[in-house]
């Protein structure tokens, strides 16, 4: 009875020690693969030193970024226009987080079956001495969730997060960068930054100058001012966007002194801001600064602009 009781007591523990042992070699295997699928297309230090970036899409047309002076710019039909920087940094963010990339295969063979052949998308990055990174973006997973990658030259294919196809197959308006004031984009220029605030029209003039924590106000008459309507207001002229760049071959048929928005800095420095009257369809047309880019300003963005008295008067509950 006793040897019977030892030999149970023996199996048991060979028992528990072999699960232990198989636990163990399963774990690790899953953590070996967690391992190697953890992967990023492009060093962080690389990434700082590009200085342009190349992309092509099916049914799309291909288009490029790049860097001058600090600062993004693309070309449309021969016409520079600067690029938003926040949307550049969206995008090679996507190229330097470390993520899951599993490796679906390392064969040329499977390249057609995953949609990177000679058709596929295309991303080229360049620093100073050439091409940094080159690859391709072939089909969706079946789930439409991820897609297929792989670099130029290499045979490795690897699965992963699709969304930067959206940057590729978006238009090339969405990289622009449409703010009239664009040094807000950076935060260079704040509503704190601003001294006073003029808007010109041919009814008159309306002027927010600042006064400690409030606001005076001049050239209408708001008896019960709302000082929080105030700087929203400001705030939105810092950054309002057009929709568009407008054709520079007609601006010069555009009269951009019926209507002005003069920001004065604390720095000391001025910021002029052009606006046509509406045309036929309520779209107006806007030059800021140097007058180097027309904008688009839509129907919406001028009520916002052009406001009422009553609009910066407390409301009454």
């Amino acid at each position: 009875m006793t040897y019977k009781k030892h030999l149970i007591c023996l199996v048991s523990v060979i028992g528990v020690l072999l699960s232990l042992y198989i636990g163990s070699f399963i774990f690790n295997y899953d953590m070996g693969n967690k391992r190697s699928s953890s992967y990023s297309w492009l060093d962080s230090k690389a990434a700082e030193k590009i200085t342009k970036i190349t992309m092509s899409a099916e049914d799309q047309e291909p288009f490029e970024l790049y860097k001058k002076e600090g600062k993004w710019f693309t070309l449309t039909n021969n016409y520079e226009y600067p690029v938003r920087s926040s949307r550049v940094d969206d995008f090679l963010s996507f190229l330097v987080k470390r993520s899951s990339w599993i490796m679906r295969s390392s064969s040329a063979s499977s390249h057609e079956r995953f949609g990177l052949g000679e058709n596929a998308s295309r991303i080229t990055i360049f620093g100073e001495a050439g091409s940094i990174l080159d690859i391709l973006l072939g089909d969706d997973d079946i789930m439409g969730r991820e897609a297929y990658f792989r670099k130029i030259g290499q045979n490795e294919v690897r699965q992963g997060d699709n969304s930067i196809k959206t940057f590729l197959t978006d238009s090339v308006t969405s990289w622009y960068n449409l703010r009239l004031i664009p040094e807000s984009e950076s935060g260079n220029i704040d509503i704190k930054d601003v001294q006073r605030l003029t808007v010109t029209t041919e009814n008159g003039n309306q002027v927010f100058t600042r006064r400690n924590r409030g606001w005076d106000i001049a050239g209408i008459n708001v008896e019960n001012p709302d000082y929080s309507a105030i700087e929203t207001f400001i705030s939105f002229v810092l950054n309002m966007e057009g929709e568009d760049f407008s054709d520079p071959g007609l601006s010069a048929e555009m009269d951009f002194t019926k209507n002005r928005i003069t920001v004065e800095l604390g720095n000391a420095k001025i910021i002029n801001i052009g606006i046509t009257n509406p045309n036929e369809i309520n779209k107006r047309f806007a030059q800021a600064g140097n007058g180097n880019y027309t904008y688009v300003i839509p129907l919406w963005v001028s009520v916002r602009i052009f406001r009422t008295a009553e609009s910066f008067e407390i409301k009454a509950d």
